[in-house]
């Protein structure tokens, strides 16, 4: 016999008053206790869809079972619905109420004359109600329909008294058959496994401990009928939700075909502006630096309108830029730059006046800090205006008009007549500017006219609303 050698901690000494054996002891009884403590905790996978099975048994078939569940009517945008006229095509809605109703009708037809008993006899006419009653209570508890046909089943059988068929006599046998079917279609094929099993248990019970006296049962064609018709409803709800989820792929796919679509034409708009307008950006801001350079001794104001001009092509550069890198990317992150207010129209100004056009401001009402969308549109809307002043009316003057009231605010931007003796032409427009000042209006409600003044020249005005703050809200 082998000796038995306790374990002990080699690096680990022992504390005073404890010995080898009492450490073993100890780690046997460690032992002992947490084994059983996790083989508990842990279960195999038999038992957990065993648990899984029973919960989904309860949450299907004993869950609140006679919940009140209507029968919605049916879609009219069949391929065979549509092709009805419109009456028809409305009263084809309820086309599976009067299906059941029909179903319903039979079971009591057959329920009442199938029996031992005459059929006008008030407990055949019973057991024809009894028949038709589950059928009819699928169209507002399904469920609890299921439960009723199943325990209709042996009244039937008590009333008819000595039928030739057992368990179920001709009506209930109808009545339980559409019962699984109907039911089967309004829920999902989980209940429907339920449903047929538990009809297998009471088939067994009533064969087994009630069948004795019968001489023929009809448990198998109930088993294997229902299981073919069960099966079938099994498979359509199968193609349905294929169906769907083929249906919600197309429409993600299609949807991201569109989202790929218009992003590769942002791309190429974008890469069209760098490739034209950048270059041609980049070239007047080169030129207009070498200009001065090129001429021995020029006027400091030459010098004066060609920095004007580098800084002017610089600043539509990074404004191009920020708009291309907007453009090409949907996921693309503007620079945390400040946005241009009213308070810059004095800067904007004096840009302008060293572009060459004499422009005014005048400022009526209480200066007050607007809202920043307001803020920005009234700021592009009086740089688009000025820039169509520079180009469009080369040597005329212009006013600009900021009007602060109650309900929001005005602006007017007028220029003269281009003047005779002008040296500069107008340049040709194609009325993009007009365009982009009333889709910025239109954005923030507002209202706009532009067009041409009396003597000439060119007016645009502009009201944006804002909503005042009482100090009630505030």
């Amino acid at each position: 016999m082998a000796p038995v050698v306790l374990e002990t901690d080699a690096g680990e000494p022992l504390s005073t008053g404890t010995t080898g054996h009492s450490r073993a002891a100890y780690r046997l009884s460690v032992t002992e206790t947490t084994h059983p403590q996790y083989d508990g905790g842990t279960r195999s996978q038999e038992y957990r869809l065993v648990r899984t099975s029973l919960r989904g048994l309860r949450q299907d078939l004993f869950h609140d079972p006679f919940a009140y569940r209507l029968l919605p009517p049916r879609h009219t945008d069949g391929p065979l619905v549509r092709r009805l006229p419109g009456r028809l095509r409305t009263d084809a809605r309820y086309l599976p109420h009067a299906a059941v109703g029909a179903i319903a009708f039979i079971a009591l037809v057959v329920g009442s004359v199938s029996g031992s008993l005459p059929g006008g006899d008030i407990p055949a006419l019973l057991s024809g109600v009894l028949c038709a009653l589950p059928v009819l209570a699928t169209l507002l508890r399904p469920i609890g329909a299921f439960w009723m046909s199943l325990a209709a089943t042996p009244l039937v059988a008590f009333v008819n008294g000595a039928g030739w068929d057992w368990p179920w006599m001709p009506g209930a046998f109808i009545c339980h058959l559409a019962v699984l079917i109907i039911v089967a279609l309004r829920t999902r094929p989980r209940t429907a496994v339920w449903m047929w099993v538990l009809t297998c248990v009471y088939a067994f019970f009533a064969d087994v401990f009630f069948g004795g006296a019968y001489y023929y049962t009809n448990s198998a064609p109930m088993m294997v009928t229902s299981a073919f018709a069960l099966l079938l409803v099994c498979l359509w709800h199968i193609r349905q939700t294929a169906r769907k989820e083929v249906t919600a792929q197309q429409t993600v796919t299609a949807h991201e075909r569109s989202r790929r679509t218009l992003l590769e034409e942002r791309t190429t708009i974008a890469r069209e502006l760098h490739d034209v307008v950048a270059h041609h950006m980049s070239v007047v801001a080169i030129q207009a630096e070498a200009a001065p350079y090129r001429v021995e001794n020029p006027p400091e104001e030459l010098e004066r309108a060609f920095a004007t001009i580098r800084e002017n092509a610089v600043a539509a550069l990074t404004e191009l830029r920020r708009v291309l890198g907007v453009v090409r990317a949907e996921d693309y992150e503007a620079p945390d730059a400040p946005q241009p207010t009213l308070a810059d129209l004095d800067a904007l100004l004096a840009n302008v006046r060293e572009a060459g056009l004499a422009v005014d401001k005048a400022v009526t009402g209480a200066v007050r800090e607007l809202p920043p969308g307001v803020e920005l549109s009234a700021y592009r809307i009086v740089q688009e205006a000025l820039s169509n002043s520079l180009r469009h009316a080369p040597g005329a003057t212009a006013r600009v008009e900021v009007s602060y009231v109650l309900g929001g605010l005005g602006l007017r931007v007028v220029n003269t007549a281009i003047p005779p003796n002008a040296l500069v032409k107008p340049s040709p427009g194609a009325g993009h500017g007009i365009t982009g000042m009333r889709e910025r209006v239109s954005m923030l409600n507002g209202g706009m006219t532009a067009g041409p003044t009396d003597d000439g020249g060119y007016e645009v005005t502009v009201f944006l609303p804002v909503t005042v703050q009482t100090e009630d809200e505030a």
